[in-house]
Order: structure tokens, then C-alpha cells, then sequence
């Protein structure tokens, strides 16, 4: 017993021998279970528009609810909104009444209290969760967006109260919570930077960037993504940069979360990774998929995985490491189309809403959550790579269409002298014409004259004097 306990003594049985060696973990296939369903607890059931994961811990999940059939909206539809806690499915646990249906809701980072929420009637509002159902605040409708409001993003500020909205109207506006009653700022989304509200484009989606607090993304609805700066000093250099390659309305803009200068947009039938520093092409881009794409998101913690919906009710998840073309894993989570989806924080679960009304949680496995060895520097060699070689296309087309301008240039060039040549024919031809034409008149006055040439070669032949050849003319000329 005594040689035991002196050998206790002197070894740490606690002593981790192999910590210094990174165990190497099984390979894991990627999947997701369903641990909890939330459902619209009223008769007309309307679209799970708008998701927003409680900032501190991620026990709650805010749903914006709103029936996209605008037209075909029931005058007996619900407006509320509700904040479900993610352990309970059987009621909400807190109730947002707005003054009209909420497109998007959004917690602010800062303090978990406080939303936002987008109204289709153009309205913004927010709620202190402290104070009740009813918004402490709403925009008067005067100065409000006069469509839909299908976005709002809490700003980077020492306050905290400070948001931005953008809606299909063409307008963003900011706000500040304090000071409801109109915008703060306004930017008109016109590509042609002069400010023409006729011009501007509808905006769908926003990307901000809190690192980045002077520059915003705007997706639109005719595919094309705008990038913005927010300290320009004119409103026509506010619009930096124009990106084109969608062919239908952007349901998702959301950069990389390690990578700032990539980003992911979600629209058609196509989800593209882009580079800030190609304009004319995405550097990555999935397949033309069988069914429309409705949003899209980032892992928070995996650099190169990202999830996407569709209108079939298949939520995809991709890993750009393992295939670029086709979903990692495809997961069939309802019958009805899928509208929205977020995950949380620590990327461990995600939400994803219907056009039922039903949001529906899922668990997903280790690997999609947990960063894998090397994949920061992978994913790094995979957007420089193809990056560059987006650049050397660029180039070449850019070397093709000057070859082709100098071409018609050329051809423009041949067809104006061939113009002057033919202008110079056309000269030609009508001295020709006057030519002959003179040619004709000396004819026929010749032909009136035969008889007085008759007469004087007879008189040469009979050597006439000058007089009597005179004389004989003007008596040839009397008898005419």
C-alpha cells in the first residue's frame, strides 16, 4: 500500500502524454437530422419569410411571417410575427404586432432586446422585446419606402441604433431607432448615377460588411449586383461598381465570412461565388439546378461550405472543397417550397422556413461545423486560382472585342471608299452620258447639214475658187 501511494506520488496519473500530437479525426460523412418543427399557429397559413437567430447563445429564433401572393392576400390574415424559443415548438414565446405583415426581421447584435422588422407596406419598425408585442416605433408611411420592404441590416455605430432598409421602390434608406419619424439618409439606385428614381433598379437583398462600415452590397431584382459607398461625396460616385451574371431576382448577398473580397449570391437556378476584383464574371458558379434557387447562406465556421434553398423543399449543402458542380449533401426537409434559411452562430444548427409557415430545425453532423485541417489555405488557393484565371479570360476578351472593333473599323473604312468610288463612277457615267448625249445633238445637226457638205467636196473636187464657192453655198443655202 505504501509503495502504491509513493508511486502516486511520483507520477501524474493526469498527464496527457500525446497532446502535443493533433489526433486525426475519422472521416465523417455530412448529414442533418430534424430535432424541432415550428409551425404557423394560424388558419390561413402564410410564407416563413425572414429568419433571425437570437444574438446571445442562439436559444431563440425570430420569423417573420407574410403571404407573398400579395394580390391573392385574405382580408382575415393574420400580421403577427413571433419569436419561438428553439426548445419549445408547442407556442411562441413572444408575439410582434405590426401594421402590416413583416417581409424580414432582424435582432440587433448589440442588444438582444431589440429588432427590426420590414413591413409590406413599406414601413419600418422595432421592437424592444422588454416593452411588449407592439413596436415601440414605426416610420411614418409618408416617408417610407412605397413597396415591400425586403431587407433591413443593423449598422456598425458607437449607439447601435442605427439601420439601413432596402426595399423595390429603387430607394435605401437609413434610420436611427431614436428617430423614427423619417430617413436619416437616402441613396436612389440609379445605374446610371444621376439620381432618376425612373431609373432605379428594385432591391431584393443587402450585404454589409461590419468590418467594412462605408461599403454595402445591393442585390436587385434584374440579376445585377451594386456596390456601394456610403462616404462617397456625390450620390452618382456612391455606386462603385455594377456586377452582371443572374438572370432573375437576388434572393441572397452575403460575403464570405473569411474571405471579405468573395461573396455568394443565390438567385435563378444558379448559386455563384464572386471575386470584388472581376466585375464581368463570378469566379465560381454551380450548375443550371433542375428547380429554382429562393436564399442562401454561409457557414459561419467553415470557409468553404454554404447552404441554399429551393423551391422543391430540398435544402442543399455544398462543400466547394469536395465538388464545385453539385450539392455535398441534399436534404428533401418539406414538401412545399423552402423560402428561407440561417444558421447559428456556432454553425451546429440551422433554420430553414417554408411557404407554409413551417420552420423547421435541423442538427447537423460534426464535419459541416467543425473547421477542417488545412481548409482556410485551400480555400485560399481555390479563390486565387480561379480568380486568375477569370482575369486571363477577362484579358483575352477584352484583346478579342478591340480586334473586333479594329475590324469594323477597317470595314467602315473600306466601305466609305467604296462609297467615294462609287460616287466618282457615278460622275463618270453621267459625263458619259453628257458626252453622248452631245455626241447625238452634233449628229443630227450634222445630218441637217448633209447637203451643204455634199456641195463642198464637189466644188474641192473641181478646184473652185474661194469665191465661187462662197457664192455656191449661199445659193445651195437659199434653195433649202
Amino acid at each position: 500500500m505504501e509503495h502504491c501511494i509513493k508511486q502516486n506520488n511520483a507520477i501524474d496519473i493526469y498527464e496527457e502524454y500525446f497532446s502535443n500530437i493533433d489526433s486525426e479525426r475519422v472521416a465523417e460523412a455530412p448529414s442533418a437530422k430534424t430535432i424541432n418543427i415550428f409551425r404557423d399557429p394560424n388558419e390561413v397559413k402564410r410564407t416563413a419569410t425572414h429568419l433571425s437567430w437570437f444574438p446571445d447563445g442562439g436559444r431563440k429564433l425570430a420569423v417573420a411571417y407574410s403571404n407573398l401572393r400579395f394580390q391573392g392576400t385574405s382580408p382575415f390574415t393574420c400580421l403577427d410575427s413571433y419569436i419561438w424559443d428553439v426548445e419549445n415548438p408547442n407556442r411562441p414565446e413572444l408575439t410582434l404586432k405590426p401594421s402590416s405583415p413583416l417581409l424580414c426581421v432582424e435582432y440587433n447584435p448589440k442588444d438582444s432586446h431589440v429588432l427590426i422588422g420590414g413591413c409590406y407596406n413599406g414601413q419600418v419598425a422595432f421592437w424592444d422585446t422588454r416593452k411588449g408585442s407592439h413596436a415601440v416605433d414605426t416610420s411614418l408611411i409618408e416617408h417610407s419606402h412605397r413597396d415591400p420592404v425586403y431587407k433591413t441590416v443593423w449598422l456598425q455605430s458607437k449607439t447601435g441604433t442605427e439601420f439601413f432598409s432596402a426595399s423595390t421602390d429603387g430607394q435605401v434608406l437609413w434610420w436611427d431607432v431614436r428617430k423614427m419619424a423619417e430617413p436619416s439618409e437616402k441613396l436612389i439606385l440609379d445605374p446610371t448615377k444621376k439620381g432618376n428614381i425612373a431609373y432605379a433598379l428594385g432591391a431584393t437583398a443587402l450585404e454589409y460588411e461590419p468590418t467594412v462600415p462605408t461599403k454595402f452590397m445591393v442585390g436587385t431584382e434584374k440579376g445585377t449586383i451594386l456596390s456601394c459607398n456610403r462616404k462617397a461625396k456625390t450620390p452618382g460616385e456612391k455606386i462603385v461598381a455594377t456586377f452582371s451574371g443572374h438572370t432573375g431576382p437576388i434572393y441572397s448577398l452575403q460575403r464570405n465570412p473569411y474571405f471579405l473580397k468573395n461573396f455568394l449570391t443565390v438567385a435563378d437556378w444558379t448559386a455563384r461565388i464572386w471575386s470584388e476584383d472581376i466585375r464581368d464574371s463570378s469566379v465560381m458558379w454551380s450548375r443550371n439546378l433542375p428547380y429554382r434557387l429562393t436564399d442562401g447562406c454561409w457557414s459561419p465556421i467553415r470557409p468553404a461550405v454554404f447552404y441554399t434553398t429551393t423551391g422543391s423543399g430540398i435544402l442543399d449543402i455544398w462543400d466547394i472543397i469536395f465538388k464545385q458542380n453539385d450539392p455535398t449533401l441534399s436534404i428533401q426537409v418539406s414538401d412545399d417550397a423552402l423560402q428561407s434559411v440561417r444558421v447559428q452562430d456556432n454553425g451546429r444548427l440551422i433554420a430553414v422556413g417554408s411557404a407554409t409557415g413551417t420552420t423547421t430545425l435541423l442538427q447537423l453532423s460534426g464535419s459541416l461545423y467543425t473547421l477542417q485541417k488545412n481548409e482556410k489555405a485551400l480555400v485560399t488557393a481555390m479563390f486565387d486560382r480561379e480568380t486568375r484565371r477569370e482575369k486571363i479570360l477577362e484579358s483575352r476578351h477584352r484583346e478579342l472585342r478591340l480586334k473586333e472593333r479594329v475590324k469594323s473599323g477597317v470595314a467602315s473604312g473600306d466601305n466609305q471608299q467604296a462609297e467615294t468610288v462609287e460616287e466618282e463612277e457615278d460622275l463618270v457615267s453621267r459625263a458619259e452620258k453628257e458626252f453622248y448625249a452631245t455626241l447625238a445633238a452634233e449628229a443630227k445637226l450634222q445630218e441637217g447639214k448633209k447637203g451643204i457638205q455634199f456641195d463642198l467636196l464637189d466644188m474641192e473636187k473641181k478646184d473652185f475658187g474661194k469665191d465661187d464657192i462662197a457664192g455656191n453655198v449661199s445659193i445651195v443655202i437659199d434653195e433649202h
